[in-house]
């Protein structure tokens, strides 16, 4: 006989299977995608995409075993479903930015899926936050080369857990969205299936919802603990959603 799990063992195995239940899902509507997509003409062999066509590119990290394929298949939804044009697993920002660059079409949209902080965004230890910014930084340089190559109305989504919570989260949706020139979005709770607290941000804007929203435990200046998304958390969409909702941009 088989014991159930309760307390703290239930929610251990819940949170050691939920990214395996996730990938299966996005495996099964992968599927129904490319069913659903075949027959159509694609953009890299023989399409109708051009140079001239801004590209939309998801940039995720392929170091992080179950959630690594969880990204992967979602990678192939939304490649079935037309909502990008490229994907790019990496173990790093600066691998994740070379593979950005390499091209020179336009890019509309860039998304990154992977682990994030308070004001931070990485690939494994990899942490991409404001002193990215900086002139001696080691990713300064290549974020002055994907400037450069973001179409004037882009977007670039951190869909990673509350980099965009707490104090550290405002300062580094401002700074990011100032530095790049384009609209900038972000979480402020911890993200899975159900995404939730996602907010954006237009260049010359200051952050409009609250420094602690997210917050489980401590403060805007000191947070220590995130809470997890829910249905009927503010500003939730789920994995699935191909958008940013216009009247979440603060401008």
């Amino acid at each position: 006989m088989r014991r159930k799990l309760t307390g703290i063992g239930a929610r251990a195995r819940r949170a050691k299977t939920a990214p395996r239940q996730i990938a299966a899902h996005l495996g099964f509507l992968c599927r129904i995608a490319r069913a659903s997509t075949a027959g159509c003409p694609s953009p890299r062999f023989g399409g109708t995409l051009t140079v001239d066509m801004p590209h939309r590119l998801v940039l995720f990290d392929r170091t992080q075993g179950a959630l690594t394929r969880a990204w992967a298949a979602g990678r192939h939804l939304y490649r079935g479903l037309g909502r990008i044009d490229r994907a790019i697993g990496a173990a790093s920002w600066a691998e994740a930015l070379d593979g950005a660059l390499d091209g020179d079409e336009a890019i509309a949209e860039l998304q990154f899926w992977g682990h994030g902080k308070w004001g931070a965004a990485l690939f494994d230890r990899d942490v991409l936050d404001v002193s990215a910014l900086r002139r001696a930084h080691p990713l300064h340089d290549r974020l002055v080369a994907l400037r450069a190559r973001l179409a004037p109305d882009a977007l670039v989504w951190l869909r990673c857990c509350e980099s965009f919570g707490a104090a550290r989260g405002h300062d580094l949706a401002r700074r990011l969205a100032d530095f790049l020139g384009v609209r900038v979005a972000g979480h402020t709770f911890v993200i899975g299936f159900h995404q939730s607290g996602l907010h954006g941000l237009a260049p010359g804007a200051a952050p409009d919802w609250p420094a602690d929203e997210g917050l489980a435990e401590g403060t805007a200046a000191a947070p220590v603990r995130a809470l997890p998304s829910r249905p009927w958390r503010p500003h939730t969409v789920t994995c699935l959603a191909r958008a940013v909702p216009a009247a979440w941009f603060a401008a």
